[in-house]
């Protein structure tokens, strides 16, 4: 079996790091998986990328010109809005390839143009990793629910017209997702709930499959040793929140944790914590958090990020909205117990009081509280570690992920039409 992923990229970034995992799966369990990408991080000889830098310099160009019909709408959300309307290269080396099926993963960035899709002429598998495929642009609705009919009045856009830049984009979509072959796969069952409500994907088949990862790459390493590594405090608990953008995406919760952060300060924890973020760094004027802060800035190879989980006592992530967070992933995979808000896919990673906590949604009071349970009872805290190894064992190894698909990718090439909803994990 010949099987080709495309993703805007490889490494950097939640989705494309998704995306390789499961490339990596595939071919550990024997299957012929390439990937096809526009920017390319790895020295994998598998990533297929362009190599001449006038190309990349046209990648580069070609997201600026994408992003210009933005600009009228000058009071928008700052948030992410892909359009994907500019013209790709992507047939001719998919021709070139020739696999029996395709995987679409993250394909935004102005790398692949809507209508390329149904051009592709292959069985296709749509792995989401957000909203985008089934909106009129946005990648997370936030209380919106207008991709349930037509978009339109976009409130990211800050749009009252009906016929605005997002009913573009769900048109466009519309017309080219007619009488595909296509099977959605969501790694969390909330996004598979959210894309078989959509207007897009209302019959289409859906599939729910974990993302997996590397247990023995990401696995429990001395703490104290990690930090000595790391250079981090011996005598201290240490609070860890990553993400892509740590401080700036909003929708990541930061300004949440920031005002936990200050209530518990006033608990008298000032003297026995300390904070480590990764995914920003430190700026001339750090927000106050009632606690000393580690800036460790972006790390994307694994050896980096196993060390920074198993230094930590816990990881935080307060998401307003998240699919499955693969930092949540890595961080059980390390035995490091977790706290995040009860909403999207995150329940599907945290067992409440068993591996994590999870807080009442946007509950700030909660969170604090989730923090001092987390961390005031070692022999509570040891039991909590083993759980979350236990539990990524279980559930989110790369040889489980990749036999699903392979499942998958069986029956799809074999069959040319599905029309219901197929949920194939337990709701909860």
């Amino acid at each position: 079996m010949n099987v080709l992923l495309i993703s805007t990229q490889d490494i950097v970034g939640g989705a494309a790091r998704a995306a390789y995992r499961l490339h990596q799966g595939l071919r550990k369990i024997g299957i012929n998986s390439q990937l096809l990408v526009q920017e390319k991080f790895h020295d994998d000889g598998t990533i297929l990328a362009p190599r001449i830098k006038l190309s990349q310099g046209i990648a580069k160009a070609k997201f600026t010109l994408e992003t210009m019909p933005l600009k009228l709408y000058p009071r928008r959300q700052p948030t992410t809005f892909s359009l994907q309307w500019l013209p790709d290269s992507i047939l001719p080396k998919v021709t070139k390839i020739a696999p029996d099926i395709i995987n679409l993963h993250w394909i935004s960035g102005a790398f692949m143009q809507i209508e390329t899709i149904a051009k592709l002429k292959r069985p296709l598998i749509w792995t989401l990793h957000d909203m985008w495929a089934f909106t009129g642009g946005c990648h997370y609705s936030g209380d919106c629910d207008r991709y349930t009919a037509s978009c339109g009045a976009c409130p990211q856009l800050n749009s009252s017209s009906g016929w605005d830049l997002s009913r573009w984009i769900w048109k466009r979509k519309a017309k080219t997702f007619q009488d595909l072959n296509l099977t959605v796969v969501t790694p969390s069952l909330w996004l598979a709930k959210r894309a078989s409500a959509s207007s897009l994907f209302r019959n289409v088949r859906i599939e729910v499959i974990p993302y997996g990862l590397d247990t023995e790459k990401y696995r429990p390493i001395d703490r104290q040793l990690a930090r000595e590594i790391l250079r981090l405090p011996a005598d201290k608990q240490l609070i860890l929140f990553a993400s892509l953008k740590a401080t700036s995406d909003k929708r990541k919760g930061f300004h949440l944790l920031q005002s936990a952060l200050q209530n518990l300060s006033q608990f008298g924890w000032n003297d026995k914590l300390e904070l480590v973020i990764v995914g920003a760094a430190q700026v001339e004027n750090p927000p106050q958090l009632g606690f000393k802060t580690h800036y460790l800035g972006t790390l994307n190879d694994d050896i980096s990020l196993a060390l920074v989980y198993s230094a930590a006592d816990i990881f935080v992530l307060p998401s307003l909205q998240d699919n499955l967070p693969n930092t949540l992933l890595e961080a059980i995979a390390c035995g490091t117990p977790c706290l995040a808000f009860n909403i999207g896919g995150i329940l599907d990673i945290i067992e409440h009081q068993k591996n994590g906590y999870l807080a009442q949604p946007y509950n700030i009071e909660d969170f604090t509280q989730g923090i001092v349970w987390l961390l005031e009872n070692k022999q509570r805290h040891q039991k909590l570690s083993q759980r979350a190894r236990e539990k990524a064992q279980q559930e989110f190894t790369l040889e489980i992920q990749a036999l699903r698909y392979s499942s998958v990718y069986s029956e799809v090439i074999g069959k040319v039409n599905f029309s219901k909803p197929n949920f194939s994990r337990n709701e909860k």
